[in-house]
């Protein structure tokens, strides 16, 4: 099975972002940790802050009133899709969207004050170019910040769709894990300190949301933004029929009242340069 995946592997190529739906996805489930991030980084009025990984400009979007008038945050993505919709959806004079590969910014050495990237460094070809990057281009003294979706069993809305999926195309195993390549905290540790942050702490965090049915959490599966959902609906209709029952079935113990009811565990790392 093939799938055409665009830049930054969240939008089909040649496909507008569907913001409401990779909200929907996505979104409800990561602002959840964008306040801890932004004041893991630091983040103060009159910063000049960098969101890698912007996507539909969520963390950025959250991070416009800590800095208040006087900063700015810069929304650097892979994606021109992503930016768009996160131009779109922000309209702020201080969020400035940049394309960038996160592995080689387009920036001077020591042009920010804080870099924050939400849920986005597990889907680099190589975290620790990345990271390298956000040091290099952060003042001296200053702090990156980044949050990771923790193991698939701790993200079931997440993990349990991978897990089916993978059955289905098992040939696509390994990109549909990607959401958790950095779920051991240890490496993550390591890996920032590899590439010369200080004061390097990585924290488990969970946090529970309430979806009102099945079909709500499915709608936005169906429409195929994100990296998951995109292998989805390439499927044949009768293996998209077989993994909808399937994931509803293994979800059933978050039911309550036709609701789902779920935790998701995501680990923030941050380090100072």
């Amino acid at each position: 099975m093939k799938v055409n995946f665009a830049p930054g592997l969240h939008v089909a190529s040649g496909q507008a972002a569907n913001v409401s739906a990779y909200d929907r996805w996505v979104g409800r489930w990561s602002r959840l940790f964008v306040p801890a991030v932004i004041s893991a980084a630091e983040v103060a009025p009159g910063c000049r802050v960098l969101d890698i990984s912007t996507g539909t400009g969520e963390a950025a979007l959250m991070t416009l009133p800590a800095i208040g008038v006087s900063g700015v945050v810069i929304g650097a993505d892979i994606s021109p899709a992503m930016l768009v919709g996160a131009r779109d959806r922000l309209k702020n004079p201080l969020f400035c969207p940049v394309a960038a590969d996160g592995q080689a910014l387009p920036f001077r050495s020591g042009t920010f004050d804080a870099v924050i990237c939400q849920l986005g460094l597990q889907f680099f070809p190589d975290p620790t170019r990345g990271l390298a990057e956000f040091y290099r281009v952060l003042r001296h003294g200053c702090c990156a910040a980044v949050c990771v979706i923790s193991t698939p069993d701790r993200a079931p809305m997440f993990g349990v769709l991978a897990d089916v999926l993978s059955r289905f195309v098992p040939e696509q195993r390994d990109f549909l894990y990607l959401s958790f390549a950095l779920a051991d905290a240890n490496h993550l540790e390591h890996v920032l300190a590899s590439v010369g942050f200080r004061e390097v702490r990585v924290e488990r965090v969970q946090r529970e949301d309430t979806i009102g049915s099945f079909d709500e959490y499915w709608d936005a599966i169906e429409i195929g933004m994100g990296s998951q959902p995109q292998v989805y609906v390439a499927l044949p209709e009768i293996d998209r029929r077989a993994v909808r029952e399937e994931v509803k079935s293994r979800l059933s113990p978050f039911f309550s009242n036709g609701h789902l009811i779920m935790s998701v565990e995501m680990l923030i790392a941050v380090g100072r340069t």
